[in-house]
C-alpha cells in the first residue's frame, strides 16, 4: 500500500508540472512559478493530495545541489578574471545597495511594530532578497531581444554576480547563526579553509583522473555516475565540517570548470537538475503559509511592490551612472525585480540553524512568491507602453525623415535625372544597385528603415529614407522621367500597391517585380507584370546545378537538366495561372506537372 501511495504521489508531482508549468509560460508568468502554484493546488493547503511535503523537500534539495554545481561548471575562471570588474562593480553595487535598503525598511517596519529583529538578521533578509532569479530573467531579456545588447549584458552580469553572492551568504548566515552543523556545535573557522584548500588539490590528484578513467574504460552513464559521485560527495563533506551543501556544489562545479569533461557533464547532469529543481518548488509550493497571505493580503503585496519598487530604483540608478537610459534601466529594473529562487534555499538554511524564526521565513518566502507572480504582467505592462510612446515617437521620426528625404531630393543636381528607381534597398535591390552603379547607370533608391538608410551612407550608397508606396515621395525621386521602376521590397501587400499605383499614373514606366512565391506571381501578372522575378528561383537552380555536379553528373548534362526544368517550369506557370483560383484544378496542374517533369527527363535520359 505505502509502494501504490508513493506511486501515486510520484503521478501528481508529475501531473501537476505537465498542467501548470505550459499554462505559466503561455502567460509570460515563467516555470517557477508555474510550480509554485502546482505545489499550492496539490499541497495539504487546497486538495490536500499530498500531506507531507518535508518529504519532497528533502530530495528535492539536491536539485538546488545540482543547480550550484552547474554553475561552477559554466563559471570559466578565465572568463570570470576577464569580466571581474563588470561583474564584481555592478553585480556587487546592485546586491549591497539593495540589500541596505531592503534591511533598512524592515528594521524601521518592526520598530514600529515589533523590536524583534536584529542588525544581522535584517542584513541577511536583505541579501537574500536582493538576489533575482536568473531562471526568470534570463528568458526575460531573450524574449525582449537584449541579451545580446549592452543592456543585456549588465543584466546579465548582475545575475552571475548575484549567483556567485549565495555562497559568500551562506558563509555569512552559518558564522552568525547560533547553530552551525547538524550536531549543534561549531567547528573550528580554520576546518572549513582547510577543506576547501583539499578539495582544490584533490581536484587536481583524484577528480579528474577519474573522470577521465570513467570516460575511457566506462560508459557514458559511468560518466554521470562518476560526476554524480564527485557532486554529492563533495557536498556531504561539506555539511560534515559544518558548511553547506550548496557551497560544496558550487566549488566542485568550480574546480571542474576547466576540464575537458565540463561540456559532458552539464549536459548529462541537466536533466537530474531539472526535475529535482522542479521537485523543490513544487515542494516550496506545498510549503507556503497561506494562511499569512489570506490573513494579510495586503501587507503581503505591499511588501512584495516595495522590494520590486526597491531594486528597480537600484538597478535603474546604477545603469544611470553607467550612462544607459531611464527607461532601460526600468525595463531591466523589472526583469530583476523578483526575488530569486535562492530565497528559499537561505531561508530554509536560516530556520534549520535557528537564525530567523519560521513565521518571519515564511513571510519572505511569500513575498518572493507575490514577486514572481508580479514580475511577467509588469515586464508586459512595461513593454506595451514602451511601444506605444516608441510608436508615437517614430511616427513623428517618420515624418521628419519623410520631409527631409523629399528636401535632398528636391535639390539633386539637375544632371542627375535617374533612370532607374528602386524601391526598397535591402539585398536584393542593393545588388541591382551595384550593377547599376558599376555601369555608370544613374538611380535612386527608397527604403523605409531609417537604420538601414543611415548604414548605408556610411559606406557611400546614395539612397533615400521614406515609404516606396506613397507616390509623392516617388514623384520626388524623379519617377516621370524614370524608364524602369524596380520593386524590390519585402511586402506583398506593399508590393502590388505600389504596382497598382505606378501602372494606373505611369504606365510608361517598365516594372521589373520581386516576388515572394507562386502566389504573389500569380497577383503581379494579373496587374500587368509581365516577368515577376522570383526571389528564390535562380539561386535554387544555380544550387541545383552544383549538387548534380557533385553526384557525378557532366557540365553539360547539368545544365541541360537545369534548361529543361526551368522550361517545363514556365509552362507550368503558365497554366496555373488560368486555374489559380480554383485549388482543385491548380492540384491537378500540379500533379500533371509532377508526372510530365518524369517522363521528360526519363526521354532525356533514353536520347543521351
Amino acid at each position: 500500500m505505502e509502494q501504490h501511495q508513493s506511486l501515486l504521489h510520484a503521478i501528481y508531482y508529475l501531473l501537476a508540472a505537465v498542467i501548470a508549468v505550459p499554462i505559466f509560460r503561455r502567460w509570460g508568468l515563467g516555470a517557477i512559478l508555474g510550480y509554485l502554484v502546482a505545489g499550492v493546488v496539490i499541497g495539504p493547503q487546497v486538495l490536500g493530495l499530498i500531506f507531507e511535503p518535508q518529504a519532497a523537500m528533502h530530495l528535492s534539495e539536491f536539485g538546488v545541489v545540482m543547480l550550484l554545481f552547474v554553475i561552477g561548471l559554466e563559471l570559466n575562471p578565465e572568463q570570470l578574471w576577464k569580466s571581474r570588474y563588470e561583474v564584481g562593480l555592478l553585480g556587487g553595487a546592485q546586491i549591497l545597495l539593495s540589500a541596505i535598503l531592503i534591511a533598512v525598511f524592515l528594521l524601521v517596519l518592526f520598530f514600529i511594530s515589533s523590536p524583534s529583529l536584529s542588525w544581522q538578521q535584517a542584513f541577511i533578509i536583505g541579501l537574500t532578497l536582493a538576489l533575482s532569479s536568473t531562471a526568470f530573467a534570463v528568458p526575460l531579456m531573450e524574449e525582449q531581444k537584449i541579451m545580446g545588447l549592452p543592456l543585456g549584458r549588465k543584466g546579465f552580469s548582475m545575475l552571475l554576480s548575484q549567483d556567485m553572492a549565495v555562497i559568500p551568504i551562506l558563509l555569512l548566515l552559518a558564522s552568525w547563526a547560533p547553530v552551525a552543523n547538524s550536531h549543534g556545535e561549531r567547528l573550528p573557522w580554520w576546518v572549513g579553509v582547510l577543506t576547501v584548500l583539499g578539495m582544490i588539490v584533490a581536484a587536481r590528484v583524484l577528480f579528474n583522473p577519474l573522470l577521465k578513467l570513467a570516460a575511457k574504460y566506462g560508459s557514458r552513464e559511468i560518466l554521470t555516475a562518476a560526476g554524480l559521485l564527485i557532486v554529492l560527495g563533495v557536498s556531504l563533506l561539506m555539511l560534515i565540517v559544518g558548511l553547506s551543501m550548496s557551497l560544496g556544489a558550487f566549488l566542485a562545479g568550480l574546480l571542474l570548470a576547466q576540464s575537458s569533461y565540463r561540456h559532458q557533464l552539464a549536459a548529462d547532469i541537466e536533466p537530474f537538475k531539472g526535475l529535482l529543481l522542479g521537485l523543490f518548488f513544487i515542494a516550496v509550493g506545498m510549503s507556503l503559509n497561506l494562511k499569512l497571505l489570506f490573513a494579510h493580503p495586503v501587507m503581503v503585496i505591499a511588501l512584495a511592490v516595495t522590494l520590486m519598487a526597491i531594486k528597480i530604483a537600484v538597478i535603474t540608478l546604477i545603469l544611470k551612472i553607467r550612462k544607459f537610459s531611464c527607461r532601460e534601466g526600468i525595463l531591466l529594473g523589472i526583469m530583476l525585480a523578483q526575488g530569486g529562487e535562492f530565497a528559499f534555499v537561505l531561508m530554509a538554511s536560516a530556520e534549520e540553524l535557528n537564525f530567523l524564526p519560521t513565521t518571519i521565513t515564511n513571510y519572505v518566502v511569500l513575498v518572493v512568491g507575490i514577486s514572481m507572480a508580479l514580475t511577467g504582467p509588469m515586464v508586459i505592462g512595461f513593454d506595451r507602453l514602451i511601444r506605444r510612446t516608441t510608436l508615437q515617437e517614430k511616427a513623428l521620426a517618420d515624418m521628419e525623415l519623410h520631409k527631409e528625404s523629399l528636401t535632398a531630393l528636391a535639390q539633386q543636381p539637375n544632371e542627375h535625372k535617374p533612370e532607374v528607381i528602386i524601391a526598397g534597398f535591402g539585398r536584393f535591390g542593393q545588388i541591382i544597385g551595384r550593377i547599376l552603379t558599376a555601369n555608370n547607370i544613374p538611380y535612386n533608391a527608397l527604403d523605409r528603415n531609417a537604420d538601414h538608410i543611415e548604414f548605408l551612407k556610411q559606406f557611400g550608397v546614395q539612397s533615400y529614407y521614406g515609404d516606396p508606396a506613397r507616390l509623392d515621395l516617388l514623384e520626388a525621386a524623379g519617377i516621370r522621367d524614370a524608364k524602369v521602376l524596380v520593386v524590390a521590397v519585402d511586402a506583398v501587400d506593399e508590393s502590388l500597391k505600389i504596382v497598382r499605383m505606378v501602372s494606373k499614373k505611369y504606365p510608361q514606366v517598365a516594372l521589373i517585380v520581386r516576388a515572394r512565391d507562386r502566389a504573389h506571381v500569380y497577383q503581379l501578372v494579373e496587374l500587368g507584370v509581365t516577368a515577376p522575378i522570383r526571389e528564390m528561383y535562380e539561386s535554387s537552380l544555380s544550387a541545383a546545378m552544383q549538387t548534380l555536379l557533385e553526384l557525378g553528373f557532366t557540365e553539360g548534362q547539368s545544365q541541360n537538366t537545369i534548361d529543361l526544368f526551368r522550361e517545363h517550369d514556365q509552362q507550368m506557370l503558365e497554366k496555373s495561372l488560368l486555374v489559380h483560383t480554383n485549388i482543385p484544378a491548380l492540384i491537378k496542374v500540379a500533379e500533371d506537372g509532377r508526372r510530365e517533369l518524369k517522363e521528360l527527363f526519363a526521354k532525356d535520359t533514353e536520347i543521351s
